[in-house]
């Protein structure tokens, strides 16, 4: 149960730190520059561009038990401050098109994370696999999910698995 709500809280706290790196750097237009903008087709399936699943943006959050030890130390790598803030419990540090998440108290383990529609600098990419194509073809490879998107939703929406060794893999779409 404890486990769970762990889960539960990474989820939502990536879902935070997602829909604020969003809107902090996609701020909504207003509705004459929204008219003014053409909207193109966002998503593609994976069998029409490389054939390979477009995860989008990686980063990694780490669990960690001193955050200014460990942004500190991810500093003396070459990482900056990219996003959140010691007052909330994370920082997220990037190096070139590397970030690294950096949470204290929020979640046990480490989550691979993968950003569909997003590029490393939190900005939209124009195609990109929907998080429900993604699923649909990791349940077709026999791939057994923690946690599924509404199958019939569209938008922000978030699945959940293990890799072989038990890494939590978290495929999050803001958009």
């Amino acid at each position: 149960m404890k486990k769970t709500l762990l889960i539960i809280a990474g989820l939502l706290a990536s879902f935070a730190l997602g829909f604020y790196i969003c809107m902090r750097l996609n701020p909504m237009p207003s509705t004459e520059q929204a008219a003014k903008t053409e909207e193109k087709p966002a998503m593609q399936t994976h069998k029409e561009k490389e054939g390979h699943m477009k995860l989008g943006a990686f980063s990694i959050s780490l669990s960690v038990k001193d955050l200014k030890t460990s942004k500190t130390f991810y500093e003396s790598l070459g990482f900056s401050h990219f996003a959140g803030s010691e007052a909330q419990n994370y920082l997220i540090m990037k190096n070139g098109n590397a970030l690294v998440g950096l949470f204290q108290g929020m979640f046990q383990g480490n989550i691979l994370t993968f950003n569909p529609g997003w590029d490393e600098n939190a900005q939209n990419i124009e195609q990109f696999d929907d998080v429900r194509t993604i699923q649909k073809e990791l349940k077709s490879k026999g791939i057994q999910l923690d946690s599924e998107a509404d199958e019939k939703g569209s938008g922000p929406g978030s699945i959940m698995l293990k890799d072989p060794d038990g890494n939590v893999v978290l495929i999050d779409q803001h958009r």
